[in-house]
């Protein structure tokens, strides 16, 4: 939260939810509020996910640019200012930002950056569906989209546990994204974060990801998407083999046999 306040760009609204949180996040929220009276606060009074604690925010947002950024990340100074100017640039075809990102552990320090992993002009731009059915390239708080984004999607899909991937989708079958390669946020490796959570045995998230396995097949249009759809397939059985959830991979699989029959 200090680090949005610390933009070195005023034209900004801090929307902070608590979704039901069991620890002492509603003191720190509060306190924090004490000291900046301007940012809005929701309090949920249970649990209720990621996504609809999302479109909870965004109901009540005003914003033509919109962050989604974890408890656990943190802005750059100027990550507001260098979103706002890169969109000024874009055409309006143009809906979602995204950049490079420092790996941080629990206690701020260094461990790598998210970039480390490919090149920065192996980075797709453009219309990138087929790369994001593909593989995983984007650090999700890295991306800054426009409003028009969420709206033509409804907002996120409450029905799911995780957000990110089911965004990509949905989001990139319709706009644009383009890549900045500046480090602007700093994400933090966290022991028992989602992410982590995903690659664990029989892990909750899996049947998320099914989901929108199913809606890609749904929204391809060409024989290369389906190819990219299939390789995500052969990748997904794999991963459920690997967490021992082998009614999912027979799932896949027979997804996988309806998308080779696909023409």
């Amino acid at each position: 939260m200090q680090s949005v306040m610390d933009q070195d760009y005023p034209n900004f609204e801090l929307i902070v939810v608590d979704d039901g949180s069991l620890d002492d996040s509603v003191t720190v929220i509060d306190s924090f509020k004490s000291k900046y009276p301007q940012i809005a606060v929701v309090k949920l009074e249970k649990n209720v996910g990621i996504c609809k604690a999302f479109n909870t925010a965004v109901g009540i947002s005003r914003g033509e640019l919109i962050i989604d950024l974890a408890a656990d990340d943190v802005l750059h100074p100027n990550r507001l200012s260098k979103g706002v100017k890169v969109f000024q640039g874009l055409g309006e075809d143009y809906g979602v930002l995204f950049g490079d990102a420092e790996w941080i552990d629990e206690k701020g320090m260094h461990l790598s950056f998210h970039s480390q992993r490919f090149a920065h002009d192996s980075v797709p731009r453009g219309n990138i569906y087929k790369d994001l059915v593909e593989r995983y390239f984007i650090c999700s708080p890295t991306m800054m989209f426009r409003r028009t984004v969420i709206d033509f999607m409804n907002g996120y899909d409450e029905s799911l546990t995780y957000e990110d991937f089911d965004f990509w989708i949905r989001s990139s079958r319709r706009f644009k994204y383009e890549y900045d390669p500046d480090v602007l946020v700093k994400k933090r490796k966290v022991k028992n974060s989602l992410s982590h959570e995903q690659f664990k045995i029989l892990n909750k998230h899996s049947l998320s990801t099914y989901r929108v396995c199913v809606k890609i097949l749904e929204l391809n249009r060409s024989a290369e998407e389906r190819r990219a759809t299939g390789r995500r397939l052969q990748y997904e059985i794999r991963q459920s083999i690997r967490t021992l959830n082998i009614s999912l991979a027979y799932q896949y699989i027979l997804l996988w046999i309806r998308n080779n029959s696909t023409r």
